[in-house]
This record gives C-alpha cells, structure tokens and sequence, in this order.
C-alpha cells in the first residue's frame, strides 16, 4: 500500500503529485490492466515471444550503426 503524508505546511497538490509518481513507479496501474481481462497462457507466450522478436530487431539495428 502506498501512502503519502501530508505535513502541517504541504500543500495537497504537491502530496498528490508525489502520490502519482510513486504509482506510476511502483507499477500498481500496469498490473492493475493486465489483470482485467483473462489472457490465455498461449497468448502471453505468444505476446513475450514478439516483444522478443522485436527487442532483438532493435539490438540488432543499433549493432550496425
């Protein structure tokens, strides 16, 4: 659980700025997606395999360069 405490001379905007920083970094909201919906475990192995395909098609470009 996340939580943010806001001192006596803080304003709530700032403490809400923090608040979604520390969200976005801890990954709550991309989580929070993928389990929305049920993905079958052929389809996630399927969806890791091109996110591969594609991370060594960039690796590979920049090697050249």
């Amino acid at each position: 659980m996340l939580y943010v405490k806001v001192g006596k001379n803080k304003s709530i905007e700032k403490a809400i700025s923090i608040f979604k920083r520390k969200v976005k970094e801890s990954g709550m909201l991309l989580e929070l997606r993928e389990r929305a919906f049920y993905k079958k475990p052929s389809a996630d192995r399927r969806e890791k395999k091109n996110k591969a395909k594609l991370r060594n098609k960039y690796k590979v470009l920049r090697e050249k360069d």
